[in-house]
C-alpha cells in the first residue's frame, strides 16, 4: 500500500463519527499538527495561546524565515532576452514546532522545523521536546526572530506561499566542505 494510500485512510478515519479522543493514536508524517488546537494541553495551560488570525503586518514587522534544501541552479529569461540566474530551493516540509514568548523565554521567536526523521534516529530529549509541543518529528530545527505580530501558532505549514513574488530575502546556508578550493577561494574573497 502506498504512502499517499495510507494516509488517505487515516483522514477518512478522523472523519468517521467516532469519539474524539484527547490525543491521536496514529504517527503522521505530514506537515498538519497531531493534536488540534484546544484539544490538549500536556503544561496544564498558564502560557498565552497563540491563535491564527488575519492581520496588517507594518513595515516594521519582521516575519519567521523558512528551511530550505538547494536543488540547484538554472536560469530565466526576461522580455529583452537577458539572462537571469536562479537558484531552486525545495522547502522540506517546514512546521513550526515552538513559539517562544517574552513572558517565557525573554524573545518573541517560532522554533521552524523541517524534513523527516525516524524516531531511533534522535535523541530522547529531542523526542520529547517534539512530543510535547505535538508536532511530527523533524530533522532540522531552526530558531527565526519575530515581532509579535508576526507570531503563528503550532503546527502551522510554512510553504512557498509565505513568500511573495519579487521579495528580497537572506539566505544563510551551510557548504560542504571542498578541501583546497574552498581554502583557495576563502583567500581571494578575503584580499578583495
Amino acid at each position: 500500500m502506498s504512502a499517499a494510500s495510507r494516509g488517505l485512510i487515516a483522514r477518512l478515519r478522523l472523519l468517521s463519527t467516532g469519539p474524539r479522543l484527547p490525543f491521536p493514536l496514529y504517527q503522521s508524517f505530514s506537515a498538519e499538527p497531531l493534536i488540534g488546537a484546544g484539544e490538549y494541553e500536556p503544561s496544564g495551560g498558564g502560557g498565552r495561546v497563540i491563535e491564527a488570525k488575519p492581520g496588517v503586518m507594518s513595515p516594521n514587522s519582521r516575519r519567521t524565515g523558512a528551511i530550505a534544501v538547494k536543488c540547484g541552479m538554472t536560469a530565466l529569461w526576461d522580455k529583452w532576452g537577458a539572462r537571469i540566474p536562479i537558484t531552486v530551493l525545495w522547502l522540506d516540509d517546514n512546521i513550526v514546532s515552538q513559539v517562544k514568548t517574552v513572558e517565557k523565554e525573554g524573545i518573541f521567536a517560532l522554533q521552524i522545523g523541517a524534513g523527516q526523521k525516524k524516531e531511533k534516529h534522535l535523541t530522547k530529549p529531542e523526542v520529547g521536546h517534539f512530543r510535547v509541543q505535538g508536532v511530527p518529528l523533524k530533522r532540522k530545527l531552526r530558531e527565526f526572530p519575530v515581532t509579535e505580530d508576526a507570531l503563528l501558532p503550532v503546527g502551522t505549514p510554512i510553504t512557498v506561499r509565505h513568500f511573495v513574488p519579487g521579495q528580497y530575502v537572506d539566505v544563510t546556508g551551510i557548504t560542504r566542505g571542498k578541501g583546497f578550493q574552498y581554502c583557495a577561494l576563502y583567500m581571494s574573497i578575503c584580499y578583495y
